[in-house]
């Protein structure tokens, strides 16, 4: 086997250690000479590290994606310019049974000898300071949603219904009501009182819901909730500002991401933030899909295809893709959800959601690789795409009757067309 990098470092990460092992050429032609070492992963062991890779001339050299301590390894080599490929664990197991250390470090400088690697993606300084942002207020969005629904299951405890009858517990409405009975407000109409705009049509249901044993143990916990809740948006407040900043070298390709339906400001911002904006990587939309984890799976032998899940990909690009694709259902643009879950059945709208998941993000590698604005091929795209197979399939079937000798006659529907059946 032909090889690639003649000096190559294959390195095994730990937490607290990392092992090298070194594939240098040998004194006589063809012949490999390993160097192995260990080092410790505090900062200054891991330039010395570095130090001695460069000494011996490596060039090259690969690792583990092992959770984040491949983050400080990957820097020091970085800074002393040799070329890293950080790769999937799963794509470099070694034979069972040969599991150590130094056997590791080893069979990664192999691989890696004969370009049989495939890099992970890297993402450029200003992209994962970006995409470092949009992942920690995905997560405070999460904790936020949380403490929402903890104040809701208090609230349920005490037999305060007001989400049942308000579309938002902490609408304007509802902060109210909470506020008030925190305050020591049991009134049922004075609470109900307290209601905004539509929501005072509702002043009976209110009544009802506010009328309940609310306690002071229930007021304590509610108040908990509710500082935590604002302390949240506060602080996603302060990283929108921050997330804005990131985005601002790439403005102009989430300006085109966003006129794609279902993607707003910060599915847009999550795009760029995992992808890096650039399609060069990806070669083709279906690289992108199966990327993100939303390609269809692969199961097929001896010629027959078996059913397999997706493969799994970016978690994150997905779950925002997915979030993208419900929210089409409920635009004018969502023809292809509602279409996709009318086949499917309404029990399998997640499977729709995905598939329509995979439409958004091959159309936004299309917005991204040729740098236009999204164009809205129209609402009866498909009613169109299915008169255009109807009439093929017309002159396809009058052609083969024709063939068998039949005369055909075609008469439009209600014209006094013959039953189902039969030829004119």
């Amino acid at each position: 086997m032909d090889i690639v990098h003649p000096r190559v470092a294959g390195i095994d990460v730990h937490k607290k250690v990392v092992w090298v092992a070194v594939r240098l050429p040998g004194e006589a032609p063809g012949e490999r000479t390993v160097v192995t070492k260990r080092f410790k992963t505090f900062w200054r062991a891991l330039q010395k590290m570095a130090a001695w890779l460069a000494e011996l001339g490596v060039t090259d050299a690969a690792m583990e994606s092992t959770g984040v301590y491949w983050w400080p390894v990957y820097h020091a080599l970085a800074g002393a310019r040799i070329e890293v490929c950080v790769c999937n664990a799963a794509h470099m197991r070694n034979v069972p049974g040969r599991k150590r250390d130094i056997a590791d470090c080893q069979w990664i400088a192999e691989l890696h000898e004969h370009g049989l690697l495939r890099p992970s993606f890297i993402p450029a300084a200003e992209v994962a300071a970006l995409r470092a942002r949009t992942r920690y207020r995905k997560r405070l969005i999460e904790q936020r949603t949380a403490e929402g629904q903890r104040l809701a299951k208090v609230l349920e405890d005490a037999g305060i219904k007001i989400d049942s009858v308000a579309s938002r517990l902490l609408g304007k409405s509802g902060r109210e009501m909470i506020e008030a009975l925190i305050a020591g407000e049991r009134s049922p109409e004075r609470l109900a009182d307290l209601a905004k705009g539509v929501l005072r049509r509702k002043t009976d249901d209110l009544q009802m819901a506010c009328d309940g044993r609310f306690t002071d143990s229930h007021a304590q916990m509610c108040r908990l909730h509710l500082d935590a809740y604002d302390h949240l948006t506060a602080t996603i407040a302060e990283l929108d500002a921050l997330v804005a900043e990131a985005a601002a070298p790439f403005a102009a390709v989430i300006a085109r991401l966003i006129t794609i339906p279902g993607i707003g400001q910060r599915t847009a911002e999550v795009i760029v933030a995992e992808t890096g904006g650039d399609m060069a990587r990806f070669a083709s939309s279906a690289r992108l899909a199966a990327w993100a984890g939303l390609a269809p799976g692969d199961n097929e032998s001896a010629g027959k295809r078996r059913h397999a899940a997706a493969r799994q990909g970016n978690r994150h690009l997905r779950a925002a893709m997915t979030e993208a694709a419900w929210a089409t259902a409920r635009t004018r643009p969502g023809a292809r959800f509602r279409r996709l879950a009318r086949r499917f059945g309404k029990d399998h709208e997640k499977k729709a959601a995905t598939a329509v998941a995979r439409t958004l993000i091959c159309i936004a590698w299309a917005v991204m690789a040729h740098g236009q604005d999204y164009a809205d091929a129209g609402e009866d795209y498909y009613d169109q795409r299915d008169q255009r197979n109807r009439e093929h399939l017309i002159r396809h079937h009058q052609q083969a009757l024709a063939r068998l000798g039949c005369q055909v006659t075609l008469v439009p529907p209600g014209d006094g067309s013959p039953p189902p059946g039969q030829v004119a």
